[in-house]
């Protein structure tokens, strides 16, 4: 594979290139590409124009290009997050018939949060998730269930770093939120009010695979107003339990399926 002068892959540099489109900047120009991307620009029109050329990428009228359709097929019927939201679907809209604010669900993608679908109700209160969008894991209610079950590990690297403050309610010291990360393992849910957009709050619980491993989460978003917020949780808990068996996670009592290799996790 051809390598620039720094070293890089071809592939690589094109991988640069793909992370650069998100709901915020769904269009870019060849030289907004190249400066994000730390390209030439004639390297970065080369690129573009094979990406193209191979349907990962699409031109605009207005000179820009945008990821392309063929990007969104090959990963709907591969991605292995195409199960996970299958199972949760119909969980996911009777739960919805039920709160009538949005509910969403997410995995773990490094230290951020991958939203993978979301359902909103007409009306419903603010919402910054966006499907394939990335959210920080210690400031949403899904992120804060999913950091809860992870290996301490990550534990580590996101409390080691600075924790933005998104709203004054945001935790952003590292031992209040060890002491938060804790409850929520020893209570199985959060209700995580104004974290991240005031006027929110954020309610989630863990989604948990075929060896009991928590690998997802499911959360709704209520208005703060709402006189009784942990209402919720019942019906959260229902849904999630639906979406794990369907899964194949193990009913209480069970033993879980084991996989060789499989990771145990705890917290010390």
């Amino acid at each position: 594979m051809a390598r620039s002068d720094s070293g890089e892959s071809v592939l690589t540099r094109a991988m640069r290139i793909l992370r650069l489109f998100t709901a915020a900047a769904p269009v870019l120009t060849i030289s907004e590409i190249a400066r994000r991307a730390d390209l030439p620009v004639a390297t970065a029109h080369r690129l573009v124009a094979e990406l193209v050329e191979l349907g990962a990428l699409d031109r605009t009228e207005a000179k820009g290009v945008r990821m392309g359709v063929q990007m969104w097929e090959l990963a709907s019927r591969s991605s292995h997050t195409l199960d996970l939201r299958q199972a949760a679907m119909p969980f996911m809209e009777d739960l919805l018939s039920v709160v009538h604010h949005h509910t969403q669900i997410g995995v773990l993608e490094g230290t951020d949060v991958l939203v993978l679908e979301r359902l909103s109700a007409r009306g419903a209160v603010a919402n910054i998730a966006r499907i394939a969008g990335r959210l920080p894991v210690h400031a949403i209610s899904i992120g804060l269930v999913l950091l809860a079950h992870s290996p301490p590990a990550l534990w580590e690297e996101v409390l080691s770093r600075p924790l933005k403050g998104y709203t004054p309610a945001t935790v952003t010291d590292p031992a209040e939120l060890r002491r938060l990360l804790a409850q929520i393992r020893q209570d199985g849910y959060v209700v995580a009010p104004g974290m991240i957009t005031e006027g929110s709050t954020g309610i989630a619980v863990p989604i948990r695979n075929e060896r009991g491993e928590v690998t997802a989460a499911l959360s709704v978003v209520l208005p703060s107003t709402d006189p009784n917020p942990r209402a919720a949780v019942s019906a959260l808990l229902s849904a999630a339990r639906g979406i794990s068996r369907t899964l194949g996670a193990p009913a209480p009592g069970e033993r879980p399926m084991r996989t060789r290799g499989a990771a145990r996790l705890s917290i010390h």
